[in-house]
């Protein structure tokens, strides 16, 4: 894949100022400050050509004529070197300035598009691709960006300003060295168009590379079972390699510019000297020791900025690119829309007509044509072999899926004219893949409202947890780390009770809550459950029978397809799908006395 998009060939990137300017949005906004940071550079560039200003009346009046006073010399270099050096410090603390808001604006502005992005950019884009863009590459485009433009305006403004001391000299021989601007300026525009192209296939195959690594970290429990490190290694070694050659790719255009740049100055160098000493033989021209060397020294002092400005279309270029990805995140995907509908709290009225979900045209309907009805305070599970669009089927009550046609209605009104944030208070969701955040115990059980010690104290006894956080070095204070890694699967399942406990939803979504708990545990948290359970709609995703058995209807899904439902007893006597199911759910996995909990498909 890498090597294929390697090869190819990206649209022609838009003009490097056009690119600039859609940063001007967060980089922008402290107008006083790039003030600042243009006039300190331009008084740290105007002192440039002052240096070989002073050797001209060194030279014929201090060596040659003596007239120079003595004390004119430290005085002068004291005070250009201190002015100096002022606006350098000036320049580059305001332009750090700049480029630390920017760069906050930025990650401020991605991290809340991400935060309410339209769900098909989570299956489009990879997490680590996505936390590279916010996080890295907005940081390491800010600095290189910034950096560069620093370089650009100094040694442009310092550019100009020999340039014009130059002509001040002599303008006959400042025209030969005028031919080294257009040159530089084709070398930099050439190979700025190869950088930008290399830099963007980089960071494509840097994604590709890191996802990997992803990959491998979170599934390596199962590489191991299978022996597959030989080929996740063969995997990453050649993503590896594809990026090590744009990396070497993109040094030979980057290196390339310096000594193009220094040729073109050699030659302009020796064409100087050449004509200065033509015109001191031939007497067309009077030029002095002083005014000569003077001249050399400026010219000389060209060099060091027209190869900083032949290197600087490389981190601009990198810059830029790196940018960009957080401004087309920003540009093309699109926010959550909702309606505006915005009542407290809902009866819980779910209906389903004729819906149908689709999620790519070559795949069958993940949902064809269900139609469902379930009544305020009724518990309804959901049944059927995976993929038969139970989960995709729960995903639509909080908009996380779009139907592709039908209607999907709470309380009588369509899903679409409700608030997003509306909708999605009235849903307390527990599903099988429990998520924690790196924070307290307390504030992933409060997670989205204001933290009530009592009630987060009371909801983790519900879900039989009480005792496991009294355990803990700081009880509800302590911080779970990455993903509760340090909690067992049940308990960390336990706190993803609590939390639906606590957000205290009229509308329960159970993907076998009590999956992970032993015996004794789970009794304790049916009991809970139950008790949460009564006034509230509840949608259970069942495999095991304890969780079935208490339901009001059981729904049986096929295909995408509602195929059967009623009661468990019912189901069991018709002896369809569900009666199979249950039947080979017992064979596989016998009960021990007085244990229930066998296992459905």
């Amino acid at each position: 894949m890498i090597a294929s998009m390697a090869q190819s060939s990206p649209a022609s990137p838009a003009p490097l100022l056009h690119r600039l300017r859609r940063l001007g949005t967060y980089f922008g906004r402290q107008r006083g400050t790039w003030a600042l940071a243009m006039l300190a550079t331009l008084v740290g560039a105007a002192t440039e050509p002052l240096i070989p200003a002073l050797l001209k009346p060194l030279l014929d009046r201090g060596f040659t004529g003596g007239t120079l006073p003595l004390w004119f010399v430290p005085i002068a270099l004291l005070g250009l070197f201190g002015l100096r050096g002022t606006a350098q410090f000036v320049s580059s603390y305001a332009l750090a300035r700049i480029a630390n808001d920017g760069m906050r604006a930025l990650r401020e502005a991605l991290f809340r598009r991400l935060l309410d992005a339209d769900m098909a950019l989570f299956s489009r884009q990879s997490a680590s691709a996505l936390s590279n863009t916010v996080v890295y590459e907005v940081q390491t485009g800010a600095t290189q960006l910034v950096q560069a433009l620093l370089g650009l305006s100094r040694d442009g403004f310092t550019l100009i300003a020999l340039l014009i001391y130059l002509f001040y000299l002599n303008w006959r021989l400042t025209l030969i060295v005028a031919v080294l601007v257009p040159g530089v300026a084709w070398i930099m525009k050439t190979l700025s168009r190869r950088l930008y192209r290399l830099t963007k296939e980089s960071q494509r195959a840097t994604d590709e590379l890191a996802y990997v690594v992803e990959e491998n970290v979170l599934a390596h429990r199962m590489v191991r079972l299978h022996g597959a490190q030989a080929t996740q290694a063969g995997r990453f070694n050649a993503l590896s390699a594809a990026l090590q050659r744009l990396a070497v790719k993109s040094t030979i255009a980057s290196a390339a510019m310096t000594p193009l740049t220094q040729l073109m100055a050699a030659l302009a160098l020796s064409a100087v000297i050449t004509i200065a000493l033509w015109q001191s033989r031939s007497g067309a021209g009077s030029v002095t020791v002083g005014g000569f060397v003077a001249f050399i020294t400026a010219m000389l002092m060209l060099v060091a900025p027209i190869r900083r400005l032949s290197d600087v279309a490389n981190p601009i270029t990198r810059g830029v690119a790196a940018l960009e990805r957080g401004l087309n995140l920003m540009e093309q995907v699109r926010p959550e829309h909702g309606g505006t509908r915005e009542p407290a709290r809902v009866q819980g009225h779910i209906e389903l007509r004729n819906v149908r979900v689709q999620y790519r045209d070559d795949a069958a309907p993940a949902l064809d044509g269900v139609s469902l009805e379930v009544r305020p305070g009724e518990t309804v599970a959901l049944v059927g072999p995976s993929g038969s669009g139970k989960t995709t089927l729960v995903n639509l009550l909080p908009r996380f899926v779009l139907p592709a046609s039908g209607q999907v209605l709470l309380d009588g009104v369509e899903l679409a004219e409700w608030s997003l944030p509306a909708l999605r208070t009235q849903f307390a969701m527990v599903s099988q893949d429990v998520v924690m955040f790196n924070d307290t115990v307390a504030a992933n059980v409060a997670l989205g409202q204001a933290i009530d010690r009592a009630r987060v104290a009371a909801c983790l006894e519900a879900a039989n947890l009480a005792q496991t956080v009294e355990a803990l070095p700081a009880g509800l204070d302590t911080v779970l780390g990455h993903n509760a890694t340090e909690l067992s699967g049940g308990q960390r399942q336990r706190l993803a009770i609590a939390r639906a406990l606590y957000k205290d939803a009229p509308i329960l979504v159970l993907d076998e809550a009590t999956s992970a708990l032993d015996a004794e545990s789970e009794r304790l948290v049916q009991q809970a459950l139950q008790r949460l359970m009564v006034g509230r709609t509840t949608l259970i995703i069942a495999h095991r029978l304890s969780t079935i058995e208490h339901a009001d209807r059981v729904v049986v899904m096929e295909h995408g397809r509602i195929v059967e439902q009623g009661s468990h007893a019912e189901l069991v006597a018709a002896g369809g799908l569900y009666a199979r199911l249950h039947s080979a759910g017992a064979t596989a996995s016998p009960t021990k006395p007085g244990d229930q909990s066998s296992t459905m498909s």
